[in-house]
């Protein structure tokens, strides 16, 4: 009787199979149904008037009536008017000093916050009150505080520096606005630095301790180390948002003593008021291309997880 064997072919000798084509992603329906409204809504509330406010910024328009098509006239004068200057000038130290200020108090506030201390929870909600008051309404309290509260417990205890409201002085009154602006700042930023403290591994805090090192060189080796990408987040958060202030200056200062308080919002939004319409939509513009630098800076450093 003859045998007979079939040899099968080898795994590398079959064929390979065709390569199937990438399947097309599904659309979901519902997605876009929830989408499309606020799509539609943010098209018609923000893009289109700020497409209309970009065209506007290179004619000689008021606001209404007819206009003329003036070019870069608009953007060119910004850069010697000495009333936009200054507004630059007051709106970026203004908002350089107090992320500086917000930071250093929210770093240690949120250091102290995490420390094994009783009823750390209940100062943690204590704390953060100022972040949910409207900054107008905290605005008029300290502007009643600068104007009559201070002034009077200077008359009481014979300061003459506090007699008068620092309200009214034009070299100082940019203070109230830092503190003001800060006390309400600073709840938000130390959420954040609470978070990264405490995502930090206790392990690190043992080892080093081990190793002798002191509470100051903990936080030197271990603690800023890790909480860099948090500050770089913090910082530029903060600078963005400084830039747009506008109701705490209103209630505090108005803009004054004369304009020694006036910032960018404020100067676009007093402009409207007095036709000048085109001119200060060139002054947005600009403020609207720094704003959006500062804006991708912040993208760019999320994206690449500096925060983690």
């Amino acid at each position: 009787m003859a045998l007979t064997t079939s040899i099968k072919p080898t795994p590398e000798a079959q064929p390979a199979a065709p390569a199937r084509p990438p399947r097309r992603r599904r659309i979901e329906w519902t997605y876009l149904a929830f989408l499309l409204p606020a799509l539609i809504c943010f098209t018609i509330a923000i893009t289109v008037p700020a497409l209309m406010g970009i065209f506007f910024s290179f004619t000689d328009s008021v606001g209404f009536g007819d206009y003329q098509i003036i070019g870069l006239t608009n953007y060119l004068a910004l850069f010697t008017d000495p009333a936009i200057i200054g507004a630059y000038g007051f709106t970026l130290g203004f908002a350089f000093i107090t992320v500086i200020i917000t930071n250093l108090i929210a770093f240690l506030l949120a250091i102290g916050l995490t420390a094994q201390i009783r009823a750390r929870v209940a100062l943690r909600a204590i704390f953060v009150m100022p972040m949910v008051i409207s900054g107008i309404v905290i605005a008029y309290v300290f502007n009643f505080v600068f104007s009559n509260t201070l002034p009077a417990f200077g008359e009481t205890i014979g300061l003459d520096f506090l007699k008068s409201s620092i309200l009214a002085n034009p070299d100082y009154a940019w203070i109230s606005i830092v503190v003001v602006t800060a006390w309400q700042a600073i709840p938000s930023a130390m959420l954040i630095y609470i978070a990264g403290l405490m995502a930090i591994p206790y392990d690190l805090y043992e080892a080093s301790s081990l190793d002798g090192a002191s509470a100051f060189g903990q936080l030197k080796a271990v603690t800023l180390p890790l909480m860099v990408g948090y500050i770089g987040i913090n910082m530029i958060i903060g600078f963005k948002n400084f830039l747009g202030a506008y109701d705490i200056i209103v209630g505090l200062t108005n803009g004054g003593p004369g304009v020694a308080t006036r910032s960018i919002a404020m100067t676009i939004f007093t402009g409207f008021e007095r036709g000048d319409y085109a001119y200060q939509m060139a002054n947005a513009t600009v403020f609207f291309l720094i704003s959006l630098m500062i804006a991708l800076l912040q993208l760019r450093l999320t994206s690449k997880g500096v925060a983690k």
